[in-house]
């Protein structure tokens, strides 16, 4: 007994996956200038922080919110329309790919990673999501402090 029809899908977009990071490594082996194994840890970080917030852009952002709904079913209601994801299909995997962070940032880190590796011209969007991604830590600590703070002073108010 088969506990879900998704797993066919969900092989296929994993073999995809394992397609997509073969066909890089491929490439960047052929291409003289990819050199991974010198990576400073600079580097990495700043490949991190780009990785995190191009996660973070497709997973959450409102302003991507075009591209996740395309996988998503939408039902009318009598309060509006309510998006749930498809009972199955592909649709309904790519649904879970850009509903789960955790999933997506493997797509994207291998994205950054390839294109880092491939020319030296993606520095630039790479340092932007970076720089983009240590801005939104700031924000997110920043909210979360502030949240922590208004609740202990509710608390200490209405002792």
């Amino acid at each position: 007994m088969r506990i879900t029809d998704q797993y066919f899908w969900n092989i296929v977009f994993l073999l995809l996956f394992g397609a997509f990071f073969t066909s890089s490594v491929i490439i960047l082996e052929s291409n003289p200038t990819a050199a991974l194994h010198t990576l400073t840890p600079f580097e990495f970080l700043i490949l991190s922080l780009a990785t995190f917030r191009l996660t973070r852009l497709f997973v959450h952002d409102k302003i991507m919110a075009f591209f996740r709904e395309q996988f998503y079913d939408a039902r009318k209601l009598k309060t509006g329309i309510v998006l749930e994801k498809p009972q199955s299909g592909a649709r309904r995997t790519l649904a879970d790919l850009m509903s789960c962070q955790w999933c997506f940032s493997m797509w994207a880190g291998a994205a950054v990673i390839f294109s880092y590796e491939l020319t030296p011209y993606a520095w630039y969007p790479i340092l932007m999501l970076a720089l983009s991604g240590v801005g939104s830590i700031f924000q997110s600590s920043a909210t979360y402090i502030a949240s922590k703070a208004d609740v202990a002073r509710h608390d200490a108010e209405s002792v």
